[in-house]
């Protein structure tokens, strides 16, 4: 597994509209792979390998969780908003960069040292901290609109990796290697990097009522429900590809479902059904366009998911790939 590249993917700044600078990338490693790419209006890269038989759609999101500048305060100090499904708890002293080019801290209006409540830690009482002191100096170096991304470095060893934006870089990661290692189909195929997932899954909706695909599955990660504390999830990292049996916003096409599992048992490639209880994919978003799509979610179990360092396990990764390769 050339981790390399998920390391470069993982290192670009791109929350929802800013998903261009992840498809310059993407479109450079899958170009002689395909038959032809194309970008919509809303942001959506669509890969195609020309084939005879149903449209089949594969789906992973260029986009990641951060941050919009919306205020500054008197003191230099910058007020924001959630751009995707922020926790709170998780953000006070994590570092940010902004616009690709200036450092900050995130702070809380919470005296900690004192015994504040941390309970009562919320977006809408933090601020980012770029060292200055004045409006005037903020001013100088950010504006109102600015995005702002976690600032954390790439890790692995040889089981895992832990970096800032594995959802969904790994799941794009994913379909790269597929297309590459993929010689030939029974489908006529569409990978689709798709745009502003963790702002509502609306590059799935645009992009599919292009395609109208008769399969479709959404690539994605999924929390793991095999820590203290975690219970969105039953699925555990490093026991196989995920594929979700439902969450809020799906529930498996049965014979996608039968396709999956036959795919992973022919090839004894390890799998776990999973359940989340809270969130969706892009394949709750497609499942109902135009007639319908034949729809699933392939999962990638992901611990510290919407944090700065979310955790995968390159096992799960490969056996996400192989599962795809075996169906299609």
């Amino acid at each position: 597994m050339d981790t390399a590249i998920l390391k470069k993917l993982c290192s670009i700044n791109a929350v929802p509209t800013q998903e261009d600078k992840v498809n310059t990338i993407i479109r450079d490693m899958i170009k002689d792979y395909v038959d032809e790419i194309s970008e919509d209006r809303f942001g959506n890269m669509i890969a195609h390998r020309k084939g005879s038989g149903p449209r089949f759609m594969l789906t992973a999101h260029t986009d990641q969780i951060g941050l919009m500048i919306h205020g500054i305060e008197e003191n230099g100090c910058l007020r924001f908003t959630a751009v995707g499904g922020l926790i709170p708890f998780t953000l006070i002293g994590q570092r940010v960069v902004i616009n690709d080019t200036v450092m900050g801290t995130i702070g809380v209006d919470i005296d900690l040292e004192a015994g504040g409540d941390l309970g009562k830690a919320g977006v809408n009482n933090m601020y980012v901290d770029i060292g200055v002191n004045s409006k005037e100096a903020a001013e100088k170096k950010v504006s109102i609109g600015d995005f702002g991304n976690f600032c954390s470095e790439f890790y692995e060893n040889d089981e895992i990796v832990m970096s800032r934006a594995l959802d969904d870089r790994a799941g794009c990661f994913v379909l790269i290697e597929v297309i590459k290692a993929l010689k030939e189909s029974k489908y006529d195929l569409y990978f689709v990097f798709t745009s502003q997932e963790e702002s509502g899954t609306r590059g799935a909706y645009t992009a599919s009522y292009s395609i109208e695909p008769e399969y479709g599955i959404a690539v994605d990660i999924t929390p793991s429900g095999d820590l203290p504390g975690t219970k969105n999830s039953t699925a555990s990292l490093g026991n196989g590809a995920g594929i979700k049996l439902m969450d809020p916003s799906l529930i498996i096409n049965p014979e996608m479902k039968s396709m999956l599992v036959k795919g992973a048992e022919d090839n004894n490639i390890p799998y776990q059904f999973e359940v989340m209880k809270r969130g969706g994919t892009d394949a709750g978003a497609f499942q109902s366009v135009q007639t319908g799509v034949k729809s699933a979610a392939v999962s990638i179990v992901t611990r510290n998911a919407h944090t700065a360092n979310e955790i995968v396990s390159k096992n799960d990764i490969q056996a996400v790939i192989d599962m795809l390769i075996s169906i299609l």
